[in-house]
């Protein structure tokens, strides 16, 4: 291959700044796979960039607007200058934004319209930040990627005009955890994430409330592993935990039990699946293409997930099929397909500006 006719590799610049960001987030770990798995190829060299210099997330203050602003610097000054002095033939904004001033081809990505289909669920700033950024770029980029097909059809609902050049490219299974040894008998459900609304932790720990007033003394605690908060008997948090500490996590979980309203694809479920753990989550279009019969889904109603709870936790026949069903199901994902997906979307993006 090529890069605007020069031999060698496609020269593919990266916004990589979100991998920077504590606490590590799902952004994060499908940039530091991508890249990893890119420099693999001989087709494509990753150039990853990033703002070494911009905070972390404002949370509605000041800083917001602080970031808002630099974001923007970066975007409209510093990559287009950067695309050059690397000749540069794509920009892949690892999460959609457009540069006016670059001379080259411009990828996105969009993991998932939330922020669109529940305004609800988001600060009246944030949204409206969100949606224009969005679509300006969706409409705008050479050619967008998709990390599910549920994302692509959300894609075509609100902005159809930008689904032409969708392309679905789904995620690897997230992080590698670190091996441990499961537990002879599970000792904790487990979430992993944080509390936006779109998780509705509220009613995962609704249904834990209900499943612990059915079963009395022996049920087994929750553990939320990420920035979330609860004051609820029967229930702990184990903020930024590592790899080492995730992985003994999910060594103890009788299941991960996921409430999320909306997913753009569910990276933390593969990740699980692929750790063995269960995955009892409410049924969703995205959950449900990435997980497919390998996780037990139910409605969005606090009862039916205590019911879940309450089946895995005393039925351990039921828990060793998921966790192997799950491991299968991990295996159709991997980041080296991730990646060549992501080299035929620069390459025909890049043949469209020559």
């Amino acid at each position: 291959m090529t890069g605007a006719g020069r031999p060698g590799p496609l020269r593919v610049l990266i916004d990589a700044g979100y991998a920077l960001r504590a606490p590590v987030t799902g952004t994060a770990v499908y940039l530091d796979a991508l890249c990893a798995a890119l420099r693999d190829r001989d087709d494509i060299l990753p150039i990853p960039v990033a703002d070494r210099r911009r905070g972390g997330p404002g949370a509605g203050s000041v800083a917001s607007v602080r970031h808002a602003a630099r974001d923007a610097w970066w975007v409209q000054s510093v990559l287009p200058a950067l695309a050059r002095r690397h000749r540069a033939d794509v920009i892949h904004h690892a999460l959609p934004a457009w540069s006016r001033r670059a001379r080259c081809a411009q990828v996105i990505t969009v993991h998932d319209l939330a922020f669109v289909a529940h305004p609800d669920w988001f600060a009246p700033r944030f949204r409206r930040w969100a949606v224009r950024a969005h679509r300006t770029a969706a409409l705008r980029a050479d050619a967008v990627i998709c990390v599910s097909e549920a994302t692509r059809t959300d894609l075509r609902h609100h902005w159809p005009a930008a689904a032409a050049r969708a392309v679905v490219v789904a995620h690897g299974p997230g992080q590698p955890l670190v091996p441990v040894p499961r537990a002879a008998a599970p000792i904790h459900f487990l979430y992993v994430g944080d509390d936006e609304p779109r998780k509705r932790l509220g009613l995962l720990l609704e249904a834990h409330r209900r499943y612990r007033a059915a079963v009395g003394p022996a049920a087994l605690p929750l553990v939320l592993a990420g920035r979330a908060r609860a004051r609820q008997d029967g229930v702990t948090v184990v903020a930024h935990p590592d790899r080492r500490r995730l992985s003994e996590l999910h060594a103890g979980a009788a299941a991960l039990v996921h409430a999320a309203g909306h997913e753009g694809f569910g990276l933390t479920l593969v990740e699980a699946m692929a750790a063995g753990t269960p995955v009892l989550a409410v049924r969703g279009a995205a959950v449900a293409e990435v997980c497919g019969a390998a996780a037990w889904l139910v409605a969005a109603d606090a009862d039916a997930l205590a019911a879940g709870m309450q089946a895995l936790a005393g039925d351990p026949a039921r828990r060793e099929a998921l966790s192997r069903h799950g491991r299968e199901r991990a295996g159709a994902f991997s980041w080296e397909r991730c990646a060549a997906g992501h080299a035929e979307v620069y390459a025909r993006a890049a043949a469209m500006r020559h």
